[in-house]
């Protein structure tokens, strides 16, 4: 069984993988059927949470990617960092 709900600010320090695994660990129990009515519920509005934190993730990478700048020669000079929010 996966951990008790946490804080939702732990949520923020969490890396995309941690995020991810934490989710997918939600939805396994909750697609069990095994945890009580309420500890569904706390755990469904966790996985929300992950899910969103992952989307947000996954755009600021995005968003990076999009932001390298490219040389003369084609080659990758640097990237401008983009803030996960």
């Amino acid at each position: 069984m996966a951990e008790p709900s946490a804080p939702q600010d732990d949520i923020t320090r969490l890396s995309f993988e941690q995020a991810l695994a934490e989710l997918e660990s939600i939805v396994a129990e909750l697609e069990s059927g095994q945890a009580p009515l309420e500890q569904s519920i706390e755990r469904y509005e966790r996985g929300a949470r992950l899910k969103a934190h992952c989307e947000a993730r996954l755009e600021a990478a995005r968003l990076k990617v999009e932001r390298i700048v490219v040389g003369q020669n084609g080659e990758a000079q640097r990237a401008e960092s983009a803030e996960f929010t």
